[in-house]
């Protein structure tokens, strides 16, 4: 084997490393933390919540994130009220 090669086998080694070290805390304050999806996925369901994915245009999303923050609610909770209140009327 050349030494060259070696050296690559060494340098692909310490990029792996680098891919999977978790970010400094100075840097990421508390983000190297997995997030623990099944207990937020079971937490969901127990409030019976459902995962339920869309599409929508662009500026229509940056409507409904603008008056989310404006009222100081989640988008989350702005979304199911607004689709209440189309559903109702």
């Amino acid at each position: 084997m050349k030494k060259t090669d070696l050296e690559k086998f060494k340098a692909l080694k310490i990029v792996t490393q680098m891919k999977q070290a978790a970010p400094p805390e100075r840097f990421a304050q508390g983000s190297a933390l997995p997030a623990d999806r099944r207990e937020r996925r079971r937490l969901e369901r127990e409030r019976g919540l459902v995962p339920f994915a869309v599409k929508l245009d662009g500026e229509l999303v940056r409507r409904l994130r603008a008056l989310a923050a404006e009222r100081g609610v989640e988008l989350n909770e702005l979304v199911e009220e607004l689709l209440k209140k189309g559903l109702e009327g």
